[in-house]
């Protein structure tokens, strides 16, 4: 399998507090990888190191080897914009921009100086039907995407995310504001782009992790105790801590 990111002997601290503890793996392109643990285990910290979104914070530190398509996103003469077109983030609460549904898509495209407007049309349109939204939106393109509902309003975010082309898409919890219908949209959306996109997801939620994703990677107190495909460490775990989590012991 071709891989996608690879994580070597990664160790985060926020000051003296040691977040993730010599975390290695292997993700795999075009899966879809769920991140799974109880909250403040690390798996949130985890994937902002993926996109270097804990540059924000003073206090963190980042340790060890983080690839993308082979990449080292620490190296020094890597560029933090460059990187984050290339690693797509969709958070847990829907943050649509305030401004139009169009514009929310192209704003990205524009950003890395794409202007012609059929230009900007097509990819906005590609985008936005990659994210299952297109036969709701198409009529109202110039509408503010903060009208839309909730469901629609992470599609929205969705579309933005997939508008620059990104190798990887982050997904931190991208249901958990959502109702069941909404979820399952969601849900069926990243089992459609995990065709063209590498998909790496936060979820609470065992059965989501058990219905979407490839492969799974568990995270108790910022060690990654297990991880392997999905089905097999649902059914056959091989750790006793990721038996008692996924069968609701702890957590």
């Amino acid at each position: 399998m071709d891989i996608s990111v690879s994580a070597r002997d990664v160790n985060l601290y926020y000051g003296d507090h040691h977040v993730l503890k010599d975390v290695s793996f292997d993700m795999n392109s075009r899966m879809v990888t769920a991140l799974i643990g109880p909250s403040g285990c690390g798996k949130s910290s985890f994937l902002r190191c993926l996109n270097r979104m804990n540059d924000f914070i003073k206090s963190a530190r980042v340790e060890g080897d983080i690839r993308i398509k082979g990449k080292d996103i620490y190296a020094k003469e890597t560029e933090v914009i460059a990187l984050r077109r290339d690693v797509g983030m969709v958070f847990q609460k829907p943050n649509p921009f305030p401004m139009s549904i169009y514009d929310n898509v192209a704003y990205g495209p524009r950003l890395h100086g794409i202007k012609k407007k059929e230009q900007l049309d097509e990819i906005v349109e590609t985008s936005i039907k990659g994210a299952a939204l297109w036969d709701e939106v198409k009529d109202k393109l110039q509408a503010s995407g903060l009208g839309l509902s909730g469901g629609q309003q992470q599609r929205l975010c969705i579309a933005r995310a997939i508008a620059t082309k990104p190798g990887v898409i982050l997904m931190d919890e991208p249901t958990s504001a959502l109702d069941p219908l909404a979820t399952a949209k969601i849900e069926e959306l990243i089992r459609q782009i995990k065709e063209s996109f590498t998909v790496i997801i936060v979820t609470h939620n065992m059965q989501q992790a058990a219905r979407i994703s490839d492969f799974t990677a568990f995270f108790l107190l910022g060690d990654l105790v297990e991880y392997g495909v999905t089905t097999e460490m649902f059914t056959n775990p091989k750790d006793k801590r990721t038996e008692d989590y996924i069968t609701g012991r702890f957590g």
